[in-house]
């Protein structure tokens, strides 16, 4: 299979051992109809040149590429689910297919490519390892949305429609199959930790640390194990203080925030029953199955905080405590600064004095609420990105009505202590709309119908290039 000169493998994983993942095999799909190809992520790591043909057999049927893993890998994992420990998970629809160096760059990021859909595993239980093409479209939408607006996120690099008829209880079966593929940085999850802390063994945690260091933290400190676990800690919650921020700022409810859906680097993955905020609202949901809303969006940085304690509980196998509870005590100021720079960043601006962040973000969450159920997220911030620069744009806009309050008058006042940043963004033919690009659940819903009752892609691929559009206008990088 020729590969472009960009293209640098490195199958890193495998050095860990058997303890942490399984050989396993792709299933046999009757049908491989290619849906989504992801050019703009493929080039990043050198699979853009790949042939129709080559991108079937890399991503459909799994064929191992040149110099890198010679067989998928089902990777070991527990978890705490809602809270309660499970010990029977592991990759039990997906697997990591190969892994190599962004930009072909020997000191390039190493990303990891996995699929989910691709079959049974040793970790199945009694699943049938497969994905329904609805849930593949649903994930495609999500990283095209949260990538758009600065969230660090897996991308979804290939999609394929796998031709099995599929028994569901959440969709009206049968229904369609595919197999998704994602690139995203690290498969290593907090629940990689739990398995190994759970049969309490401290060598392969000190094992893991050793490799998440040396390939994700360079820059942690330490030579010995009781100073690198706690500062790896420490790294750790910063990237999950800085993600759960962005989640913040995109009114973004991720739905099932399991110790096994977070990821060692901070990235956002695996994209279930989550929603985008439709109005500022601190209860709001994803899950139909979240009776108790303990994954509301409001509960998303103590839900966070609560699974980086479980980390931390993992490497108190191989390091003193003390440390570590210093490490999770940054984590309260590190999401505020956080979330309020995402805010100010959200809404396109910089502070013309040295900044006051947290002000503005407190009025603008003040603005939004004061919106009530008139005025949905993403408008807000759409409307007043670019700050008093894009004020005429919209006060004379379908929502300008909204925006005649005290709150509002309190948001311009903030507002005169930043300027727009990168002003040019405004020209955007984007922003000489009237609405931004939302993805609310009705939005998904409409799209899915117009695929599963005849077959039409067009919709889906309109939205995607819009969502492609809002992303260069407003150039959020994650």
């Amino acid at each position: 299979m020729p590969v472009s000169p960009a293209y640098l493998p490195d199958p890193q994983f495998p050095t860990l051992g058997p303890e942490f993942a399984e050989v396993v095999a792709p299933a046999a799909f009757p049908q491989t109809i290619s849906r989504f190809r992801n050019d703009r992520a493929a080039a990043r790591v050198g699979l853009n040149t790949l042939t129709d043909a080559e991108w079937r057999d890399a991503f459909a049927l799994f064929k191992p590429l040149p110099g890198n893993l010679p067989a998928p890998l089902a990777t070991r994992y527990h978890g705490h689910q809602f809270q309660v420990y499970n010990a029977e998970i592991g990759d039990g629809r997906g697997f990591l297919y190969a892994q190599m160096r962004e930009d072909g760059e020997p000191g390039g990021r190493l990303l990891d490519l996995g699929a989910k859909g691709s079959g049974q595993t040793p970790f199945s239980r009694f699943g049938d390892g497969r994905l329904t093409l609805k849930g593949g479209v649903r994930e495609l939408l999500a990283t095209e949305m949260l990538e758009a607006l600065g969230v660090p996120t897996s991308k979804s690099f290939a999609l394929f429609e796998t031709g099995e008829d599929l028994e569901r209880g959440d969709e009206p079966s049968p229904t369609r199959s595919s197999v998704l593929t994602r690139l995203s940085w690290s498969n290593i999850r907090f629940g990689t930790f739990q398995r190994h802390a759970f049969f309490n063994k401290p060598a392969l945690v000190g094992q893991l640390v050793e490799h998440v260091v040396s390939l994700y933290y360079p820059e942690v400190g330490g030579a010995e194990m009781a100073e690198k676990a706690p500062a790896l800690l420490r790294a750790v919650t910063a990237r999950m203080a800085h993600l759960c921020a962005r989640w913040m700022a995109a009114g973004f409810v991720h739905g099932v925030l399991n110790t096994d859906n977070m990821n060692i680097n901070g990235e956002s993955f695996d994209y279930g029953p989550y929603r985008f905020l439709p109005k500022n609202d601190p209860n709001f949901t994803a899950a139909y199955f979240d009776h108790q809303g303990l994954y509301a969006f409001g509960r998303q940085p103590s839900a966070v905080f609560w699974n980086l304690q479980q980390l931390a509980g993992c490497l108190a196998l191989v390091c003193e405590q003390e440390p570590l509870v210093d490490a999770l005590n940054t984590y309260g100021t590190q999401y505020r600064d956080n979330l309020a720079e995402a805010i100010v960043r959200r809404l396109g601006l910089k502070p013309l004095t040295p900044p006051d962040n947290g002000v503005l973000a407190a009025i603008a969450f003040k603005a939004l609420a004061e919106g009530g159920d008139a005025l949905r997220w993403e408008p807000f911030f759409f409307d007043w990105f670019g700050g008093l620069a894009s004020a005429p744009r919209a006060l004379r806009g379908p929502r300008a009505h909204l925006y005649d309050t005290e709150a509002f008058r309190a948001l311009r006042t903030g507002l005169e202590a930043f300027e727009a940043h990168q002003e040019e963004r405004l020209q955007h033919r984007y922003f000489q709309r009237s609405d931004p690009q939302e993805l609310l659940i009705g939005q998904i819903e409409a799209l899915w119908a117009a695929i599963a009752e005849h077959d039409d892609w067009a919709p889906l691929q309109a939205k995607l290039q819009g969502i492609g559009e809002a992303r260069e206008a407003m150039a959020l990088a994650s």
